[in-house]
Formats: structure tokens, sequence, C-alpha cells
């Protein structure tokens, strides 16, 4: 446990609502990255790739044991999360090894999502301080998953841009049209969202390919397929405005998915890991869209916004059927008090 967690700031300062459900959410959070980490690591040959595996399997276990220490000292019920039934570590090898590094970039720009938006609306000290060193060293992870992708050449970054002759200002309005007229090449901001976007959505891709490979329950595997039809078109539509101003997009990673069909994972892993991420991807556009100058784009991730957020809606109600869906920590009911 770390430091400045004495009993009069634990028991003295209850937890917030926020402070709960923060702590909550990362808590399944990483119960799942610990189930899929861990089975990385059983196949998994190149020996950078395994020491960036163990060090972010290290990272969510930790991060479990120091959220679990302060919910056992709050009376709080410990979650459940994904746990080792939901993982089979002696099924046969998923994916390639060169994908873990791009799935870890996924999940690590998640995990600096919520703690990072935990940080300013988190008042308790030892709170703050969990989540100020979780950002700290999912930070460090994310830094030596892309030193190794950078080493083994196959890091993948938007194309450079020259640099501005000199400071210069918007004279026109035509500077936010999109669909019509004199439309602006992309801006560095613009470029970058568009560029990171892709990245995850490419990623999410792969991974739901692996995932529909082994489902067990028609609806989950009906699910799987919408969600890499979502992917698929969100790729084409984000590239295609990156190709416009002839700026590359990322390609596909499809083919780092082996031909296996035994699951490693269970069902409920599979649809509560794409209800996560494509949570992210609800985040991750709406930056997009709030950096974002031209209405074209605009348009594009609200389109965008409109299918994830759908997706995660539909993805709750087969997690609520099946009896798979934890209830969060949630205010007292006062209407059923009356």
């Amino acid at each position: 446990m770390r430091e400045d967690q004495s009993s009069n700031q634990l028991h003295g300062n209850p937890l917030t609502s926020a402070e709960m459900g923060k702590l909550w959410a990362s808590y399944t959070g990483n119960t799942l990255g610990r189930c899929v980490i861990s089975y990385y690591l059983k196949h998994v040959d190149d020996a950078d790739i395994k020491k960036v595996l163990k060090y972010a399997l290290d990272l969510s276990e930790s991060f479990i044991r120091d959220i679990k220490a302060i919910f056992v000292k709050e009376n709080f019920p410990i979650p459940v999360g994904l746990t080792d039934e939901d993982v089979d570590q002696d099924a046969p090898r998923l994916f390639y090894d060169e994908f873990y590094l791009y799935y870890l970039q996924y999940v690590g720009k998640a995990g600096i999502s919520i703690y990072s938006a935990a940080i300013p609306i988190v008042t308790r000290k030892d709170v703050r301080d969990f989540f100020v060193e979780s950002l700290r060293d999912t930070v460090k992870l994310m830094t030596e998953v892309n030193d190794v992708l950078k080493s083994k050449g196959i890091l993948t970054n938007a194309q450079p841009m020259p640099s501005p002759e000199k400071v210069d200002f918007v004279k026109r309005q035509d500077f936010l049209s999109g669909f019509l007229g004199d439309v602006r090449p992309l801006h560095g901001l613009e470029v970058a969202h568009l560029f990171d976007n892709i990245n995850n959505d490419i990623t999410s891709k792969a991974l739901i390919v692996g995932f529909r490979q082994g489902a067990r329950h028609e609806k989950v595997k009906k699910y799987l397929e919408r969600g890499e039809n979502i992917n698929k078109k969100h790729i084409e539509m984000l590239s295609d405005k990156l190709n416009k101003d002839h700026s590359p997009a990322p390609t596909i990673l499809d083919h780092l998915v082996t031909p296996s069909t035994t699951p490693p994972f269970s069902d409920k892993l599979m649809v509560f890991h794409k209800i996560d991420m494509f949570s992210m991807k609800i985040r991750e556009y709406a930056n997009g869209a709030s950096l974002n100058g031209r209405r074209d784009i605009g348009a594009l991730y609200a389109r965008c916004l409109l299918d994830v957020s759908l997706y995660v809606e539909d993805g709750a109600n087969i997690m609520i059927d099946h009896g798979w869906m934890e209830q969060p920590p949630e205010l007292i009911n006062r209407d059923q008090l009356s």
C-alpha cells in the first residue's frame, strides 16, 4: 500500500461519490487487464515484448491491490470484475507478438484517460496520490511500449508537417467550412486526432476479429460482428479525410490474428472489453471534435459518437440479460425510502 494512508485519513474522511466511482471503475478495468495480459504472457516469444507485458501485468496487479486495500478499510464490498474463470491460459495463441504492443497502446490510453480525469475531482489524499502515481506509471508503460515499437520499426506516426514561415491569423470564415467552397487543408490538431482515432479503430478491429473466432453465444457473435463493422466503417471515413489531403493513414492489423478458434476468453470478458474500449472511443472522438475547426470533420465525429454510443448501450443490455453486469456504486434512492 502506498504511503500517507493512515487510519485517521481513511475513516475520518469517507469516500466521496467521485472517489468511490473512479476507484470502482479502475478496479474492474484492471481485473480485465490482468486476465488478458496474463494470457498474452503465456504466448509470447519476443524477449523485449515479454518484458513490457510483464511490466503491464505488474501494474494491473499493483493497482488492484492498492484499491482493494482502500475498499477493505472502508468496508466497501470488493467488486468481482473479471476473474480466472474468464480466461483459459492454456488456450492456443490467438495473436502474434507485435499485436501485444499495439494492444498495450490501445488500453494504455484508456488508463491515462481514467486516471487523469480522476485527479481533479478526487480530494482525499490517499485516493488522489493513488491516481497520480497510477497516471505516472501508465505514462511510463506507454513510453516503453512506443520505444519497443520504434526499435522494431513498427511505430506508426502521423506524417511530418513543414513549419510555418511566420505567425499568422485566420482572416476568413471559410476556415470553418468543409463541405463546399474553398476547403482548407487539415491543421496539425485535426491530423493528430484523426490519425490517433484510426489507430484505436484498427487495434479494436483486430481484437474483435480474434474474439469473434471463439465466441460461444450467438448474440455475442452478432454483437462482435457489428463492432467489427463499426470499426471498419470508421476507419474508412476517418482515413478518407487524411487521404484527401495526401496524408497516409495507418493500415489494418488483422494479419496479427492467428487462425485459432479455441476461445481463451469468456463471452462475458469479450463483451465487457468492447463496452469498455468503445466507451474510450466516445472520449477520444469527443476530444477530436473539440479540437477541430472544420464543419465536415465535426459532423463526422458526431456520426462516430452516435454509432459507438448505441453500441455501448446494446452491449450493456447483453451483459444485463446474462447477469454479467455488476452494479456500480450509486446514491441513495430517496423515492424508494419514501
